[in-house]
């Protein structure tokens, strides 16, 4: 198993992708890149931890390459816009990729590179990619959020459509 951490917004809509996607064994929310030890949710999302909403990603590479998770992950969310996603405002809704490994970095730059010089986005895509640090993860009620809470607003508002286009776009993919 490898594992690559991503922010695209709120965990809650990211994990709902990956955790339909074939070859992921694991799909874990938290937080990571900020400078408190520990924190608890309700810090992060007043922004002033420092930390971005990620989500870990354990998977098979034999079943699915990092290229795959990475181009599901800048197709099921908004990669240009600083520091948000839709309604969910502030740095801890960053566009994010932290690699653990020089090839997922590598992998992970050419493929911004590529999607900027296409002009598929009318703006500048804006995802740090970053080493990955200490991964916290949010607390269980956190975990699988969508599949517990699917008739939520939220739910069905946010994460839904993601769900969609995921399907839409990559239904070989799908489990």
């Amino acid at each position: 198993m490898e594992k690559i951490t991503l922010g695209a917004g709120c965990f809650w809509c990211i994990e709902a992708v990956f955790q339909r996607m074939k070859g992921v064994e694991s799909v874990k929310s938290g937080f990571m890149g900020g400078t408190v030890k520990n924190p608890p949710y309700r810090e992060v999302v007043t922004g002033t931890t420092g930390h971005a909403e990620v989500v870990q990603i354990k998977y098979d590479p034999d079943v699915v390459s990092i290229e795959e998770i990475l181009e599901v992950f800048w197709n099921t969310h908004d990669p240009t816009t600083l520091n948000r996603q839709g309604y969910d405002v502030g740095t801890q809704y960053r566009s994010a990729v932290f690699y653990h490994n020089e090839y997922q970095k590598k992998v992970a730059e050419a493929y911004k590179e590529q999607l900027d010089a296409s002009g598929i986005f009318d703006n500048p895509i804006v995802t740090e990619i970053t080493e990955a640090g200490e991964f916290y993860p949010a607390e269980a009620e956190h975990d699988n959020f969508y599949n517990e809470h699917p008739d939520q607003p939220y739910c069905n508002v946010v994460i839904q459509p993601k769900i969609d286009k995921f399907n839409r776009l990559y239904g070989d993919k799908a489990k």
